[in-house]
């Protein structure tokens, strides 16, 4: 009886360590998986998220100064033709 009980915690440990060896190596492994794909996106030249929301949002900034710009030019070229068009009469 000693003797399975023996045999079933070895077998047990055995079991325990070949966990642990995998969970060790799908963690290595990742990691390494991680860092080759890190590597590839770096030669590809791609911009973080971070810094595209950035650029995003100044140049959403800008759209909205070149719409309220277009709009001033047009009511001061409206004003300049009524100007001449008083003028005129």
């Amino acid at each position: 009886m000693n003797r399975e009980r023996r045999f079933f915690d070895d077998l047990a440990r055995l079991a325990d360590g070949a966990w642990t060896s995998a969970s060790a190596l799908r963690d290595e492994f990742e990691a390494h998986i991680r860092d080759r794909l890190e590597a590839v996106l770096e030669r590809m030249d791609l911009v973080r998220r971070d810094e595209f929301e950035a650029v995003r949002a100044m140049a959403a900034k800008a759209r909205e100064e070149n719409e309220a710009l277009a709009e001033r030019v047009a009511a001061l070229e409206k004003a300049a033709r009524d100007r001449e068009a008083d003028g005129d009469a």
